[in-house]
């Protein structure tokens, strides 16, 4: 079979089976880029030029149901962080009242698995970071009132209650209060999302939850050792808990060669005045200039089947996803450049002996899953508990 008919084939498989894609931060690039304003930044035109994400390239990359980012970074503290969360879950309902006709709204599985038949994208929401609910188990509930299905429960900082991958020890994990926000979130049915976290926040999560936990965007550390990457002995956990690893795109992530030089990239932009998280045109440029002086490492779509390959084998075929992290992050790999990109990764899966039925589960079933078994959880616990009011100062001692 030829390379032209393995892509073929996996649009074919995608026309049936799309992707459910974890994490996708088209929210904070345009509140970056345009301040939220959608006449400027239309997603129904061509924006390759300035996000990885529009209408017409998700339709082209076989995009079934979007986990939309409403992150907001760890500088946003106190109620600063939760207005500004806020307002990236306003951006995702203008965003699908604007273009009805492509993005569905979706609170559960069946949602999904309606918006699938009728040709839409499903579209969720999911909070980047537990700075987001100010330390408040009543704003987490709010959050879900408005359609949050998973938090993330760091970003890159460490917060009162747990502890992030690229911070120190703080709470050596989850603290009690942590590990009441992972129950309160099983009650609700926001899935537990431990990307970001420190390896022992991940083992604290999936200790203290009763539903599946999911990584929205990470990749396989014993491939790329870097501290954003699953440990394989959490990896082995997920069959036992029912939860989804999703494999990401970032470069740093996933080649090694690709972590020093990032490394010094983020640096320049930092010593210029920017934050390394940065995708604004002046920071792009930046970014342009560094790498013309210094070539980058380049990632391809088969760097990430190698962490894929992996993770099937640590984690089970039923216990992996996708989350490409597009509109998040100022490199992507070559053949994966964009949201339309990913039939390359599943063809390249093809070229490698994976079966249309894993495929299907890789690309559709396992998030849908995942997501509906969180759902029965949630209505056991509401039917047998009642809404928690603890606080951390009463779990922990301290805190806001």
């Amino acid at each position: 079979m030829t390379a032209a008919d393995r892509l073929a084939e996996a649009r074919e498989l995608l026309a049936g089976h799309p992707v459910v894609d974890g994490h996708n931060d088209l929210p904070w690039a345009l509140r970056e880029q345009v301040r939220y304003d959608l006449d400027r930044m239309d997603i129904a035109a061509d924006q390759s030029a300035s996000l990885h994400t529009d209408l017409a390239r998700l339709r082209a990359g076989g995009v079934g149901a979007q986990f939309w980012s409403v992150y907001v970074p760890c500088r946003f503290t106190g109620d600063d962080a939760v207005s500004a969360t806020l307002e990236q879950i306003d951006v995702v309902d203008q965003l699908l009242e604007r273009y009805a006709a492509d993005l569905a709204p979706a609170l559960t599985a069946d949602d999904m698995e309606a918006a699938r038949k009728q040709g839409r994208i499903a579209s969720l929401k999911g909070a980047e970071g537990g700075h987001s609910i100010n330390n408040s188990l009543a704003t987490l509930r709010a959050l879900h009132a408005l359609g949050v299905r998973y938090m993330t429960l760091t970003h890159n900082d460490n917060n009162d209650w747990a502890d992030s991958a690229t911070d120190g020890p703080g709470v050596g994990g989850l603290s009690a209060f942590g590990r009441q926000v992972v129950r309160e979130m099983n009650r609700s049915g926001m899935l537990v999302d431990l990307s970001h976290v420190a390896a022992t926040t991940m083992r604290d999560a999936l200790d203290a939850t009763a539903a599946p936990v999911i990584f929205s965007h990470s990749s396989a550390r014993a491939v790329c050792d870097h501290p954003r990457n699953v440990p394989d002995d959490v990896l082995e956990r997920l069959p036992a808990n029912g939860g989804v690893a999703m494999v990401t795109f970032v470069p740093k992530f996933i080649l090694p060669a690709a972590v020093e030089w990032t490394a010094r990239a983020d640096e320049n932009l930092r010593e210029h005045g920017f934050d390394h998280l940065d995708t604004t045109a002046e920071a792009m440029a930046l970014h342009r200039a560094f790498e013309e002086a210094h070539p980058r490492p380049v990632a391809t779509a088969a760097t990430v089947a190698d962490h894929l390959d992996h993770m099937r084998e640590a984690a089970g075929i039923d216990h992996i996803g996708i989350g490409g992290d597009y509109d998040g992050t100022a490199f992507t790999p070559s053949g994966l450049d964009d949201v339309a990109g990913y039939p390359n990764l599943v063809a390249e899966l093809l070229h490698r002996g994976w079966s249309h039925p894993d495929l299907a589960k890789l690309t559709w079933s396992n998030a849908v899953r995942a997501l509906r078994d969180a759902e029965d959880v949630s209505r056991d616990l509401r039917d047998r508990t009642a809404p928690s009011n603890a606080t951390i100062e009463s779990l922990d001692g301290r805190g806001a």
